[in-house]
């Protein structure tokens, strides 16, 4: 295998929470900014998703096939665009019709969910599996948690749902004297191929590629390709992810961000270096060894650990409290608690109470700090919990739970057996499509010279009065014979 890129993007939006006190718990069920949420999101949508997706278009139409990409857009922030920026939908699927990009999976809610439930983790994922199939025509065969949190149990857990890649971090301290331009496999299931994620060469351009204080400032295209091509032999798989908004707010658009984004497929080319989606290298790509990756990692931070989330003794808490209810949650029918649900299960809302030191800057939005953050969000997750409590009291029997959960866990297992075998019989069906539209053709001149027989239909008269019925409808046919 020669050098091949595999370029990937992320897109996710926060839902920001209001300002909401004690006194708020019982009397308002409504935990959100609407005025910062569309403000937010239009803005990004303005300044990076828009030119940023109109450029991997015109990157597609300009070298065709030759050019790929690779996007994951999570259940939240969907619902965002939907809501504030339908143009961005619009520019995905026109992406998606180039034939260029592969969509993957990931947990709906960008939540941390794979940390602490292993069915409500599984739930969500196939809902955003479902909700991308029903947008886009794809059906997702690679997995990217949310910020590429990953671990062996993890992996086990994304095998078990039927992907059949993930994406994770290149973390130094997870590869040691390993190189990150190699696929790996899960060491707790074989099948499930892993990508990890080149950072030295996705911050180039997503942290470091507009600072002037950068040894490298400017970096132009066919430098950043001539790094590449330089890679020592063998090493053939370069993993350069980041979240789209990278592309115009981290770094702005009067850095020439795009212009150096369109400028690398034709430097690439001349070097012999492909594109290539997530599922190709999966798919046609071997795995060089397992990787062993016992603790949680993530692209976060120079830890690239979860520290960011749970870190300290406030977001534990918080983080504990919110999955006390999540089997309550997920047996629940409400829609307003399963949005509330997925809003509430967000990363950046255990994010906002760190307390670690972040060189790179936070915006933390309505809070004054992470005690702040703290507070407002234990107020609102003790007005849901009460909710849920109320259609699924403390008091309920264990046994009678469980029994809902198992009923739960085995319908879901019967539905998606179902749609696996609907699926095999609709692959089936189009395999002899064709045989099937000759048929009735063939049929349909013996049909027609059956007619004359039925006249000795009136010898049958004779019959009970119950069999008229189909007299009378065989009798049509000779009528419009004649």
């Amino acid at each position: 295998m020669a050098k091949t890129i595999c370029l990937y993007f992320e897109i996710h939006q926060i839902i920001h929470l209001k300002r909401y006190r004690f006194f708020d718990i019982g009397r308002d069920h409504y935990y959100y900014d609407d005025y910062e949420n569309e403000r937010s999101i239009t803005d990004i949508a303005e300044r990076s998703y828009v030119p940023a997706l109109q450029a991997l278009i015109d990157m597609a139409n300009e070298n065709g096939k030759y050019f790929k990409v690779a996007l994951s857009l999570s259940g939240v922030g969907l619902e965002q665009l939907e809501m504030h920026a339908p143009q961005v939908i619009d520019l995905l699927q026109e992406l998606n019709r180039t034939g260029c990009v592969e969509f993957l999976c990931e947990p709906y809610s960008h939540g941390l969910s794979s940390l602490a439930n292993e069915e409500s983790f599984r739930e969500e994922s196939l809902r955003m599996k479902a909700k991308i199939k029903e947008l886009f025509g794809q059906t997702p065969k690679v997995f990217r948690n949310s910020s590429l949190i990953y671990s062996d149990e993890i992996g086990a857990q994304v095998a078990a749902m039927g992907f059949k890649g993930m994406l994770t971090e290149g973390a130094k301290h997870i590869l040691g004297w390993k190189s990150p331009h190699f696929i790996y496999n899960c060491a707790l299931n074989p099948n499930l191929k892993l990508l990890l994620r080149d950072y030295k060469l996705s911050d180039d351009i997503s942290l470091r590629f507009n600072n002037p204080d950068w040894n490298e400032y400017p970096l132009f295209a066919d430098t950043y390709m001539d790094w590449i091509a330089q890679l020592p032999e063998g090493e053939n798989v370069i993993n350069i992810f980041m979240e789209l908004c990278a592309l115009g707010i981290f770094q702005p658009l009067s850095s020439n961000i795009l212009e150096f984004l369109k400028a690398l497929p034709k430097c690439a080319k001349e070097r012999g270096i492909s594109f290539s989606t997530p599922s190709e290298l999966c798919s046609k790509g071997k795995s060089v060894g397992s990787l062993d990756v016992p603790y949680n990692i993530s692209w976060v931070d120079e830890e690239r650990d979860t520290s960011c989330w749970l870190g300290n003794v406030m977001q534990r808490e918080a983080f504990d409290k919110l999955y006390s209810v999540a089997d309550r949650v997920r047996i629940c029918t409400d829609r307003r608690i399963k949005q509330d649900w997925d809003y509430l299960q967000a990363s950046n809302n255990f994010r906002f109470m760190t307390t670690k030191h972040n060189s790179v800057g936070m915006n933390r939005g309505i809070y004054d700090g992470p005690y702040d953050a703290f507070t407002n969000y234990m107020n609102i997750l003790g007005d849901f919990i009460n909710r849920v409590n109320t259609l699924y009291p403390l008091d309920m029997d264990n046994e009678e739970l469980n029994s809902l959960l198992t009923t739960i866990k085995n319908q879901g297992e019967e539905i998606e057996a179902k749609d696996r075998k609907i699926e095999k019989l609709q692959a089936e069906l189009e395999k002899y499509h064709p045989t099937q539209d000759k048929a009735p053709k063939a049929k349909a001149a013996p049909k027609a010279k059956a007619a004359p027989k039925a006249k000795a239909a009136p010898k049958a008269k004779a019959a009970p009065k119950a069999k008229a019925a189909p007299k009378e409808a065989k009798a049509a046919p000779k009528e419009a014979k004649k």
